[in-house]
């Protein structure tokens, strides 16, 4: 079974509901204005990541914007594209905190199918339009995994980079899973104040504390 097919209920009663029926025909019609929409594949991190195998949830905000780069996954791009300036801040980030070499390429479906949930809170966006999709109900619908992933399942390691992710900290219950904060990892932010991304340690302590409950680490 694909494992988007375990989130169904949940995308069924989405595409079911008011909000779920307005964002249908406001992508259908985008579309048909002759709108390039990214990515090609909206659910892509559900389709890699079942419910019952998440056991960490990293929240982006929406997807690239520029050709070839969104890949449904937050943060990841495909082989071959070059990493943006966020995801290569990351890889700096992994180097620091645990030693890790340069990845070959952008892509984090590596990271998906260890259980690591890469959601934006918005799916698509329009070619060269950053937020293009914002508010348009795709929130509705991310709300409702992220309140998923912490009602279900083995306790999980929240990853919230950036005020965007953090105001998503009500819908996760903090007793059950470990929440971790830092500024977005763009380079508008990752070094700046009050908890700048570069130096969080957010990977290294993500594996101890799977260690620490006694579930397998993540291999970044």
């Amino acid at each position: 079974m694909r494992d988007a097919q375990a989130w169904a209920d949940l995308t069924a009663d989405f595409w079911s509901s008011t909000e779920g029926s307005a964002l249908s025909a406001f992508l259908a019609a985008r579309r048909a204005q002759g709108a390039t929409v990214y990515p090609p594949e909206p659910l892509r991190a559900l389709q890699l990541t079942a419910p019952e195998a998440v056991r960490v949830v990293v929240l982006g905000q929406d997807p690239y914007h520029g050709a070839g780069q969104a890949e449904g996954l937050a943060f990841s791009v495909a082989p071959g594209v070059k990493p943006p300036p966020s995801l290569r801040n990351i890889f700096q980030e992994l180097q620091r905190d645990l030693g890790l070499p340069q990845p070959i390429d952008g892509s984090l479906v590596r990271w998906a199918r260890q259980g690591v949930l890469l959601l934006n809170t918005c799916l698509t966006v329009e070619d060269g339009q950053p937020a293009s999709h914002a508010r348009r109900g795709w929130e509705s619908f991310t709300d409702r995994v992220i309140e998923r992933c912490s009602a279900t399942g083995q306790p999980k390691v929240f990853l919230l980079w950036g005020a965007h992710a953090q105001k998503k900290a009500a819908l996760i219950d903090a007793g059950r899973h470990l929440l971790l904060f830092a500024n977005h990892p763009s380079p508008l932010s990752a070094r700046r104040g009050p908890l700048p991304f570069i130096g969080c340690g957010h990977f290294s302590q993500t594996n101890a504390w799977l260690a620490d409950q006694g579930f397998p680490t993540i291999s970044w």
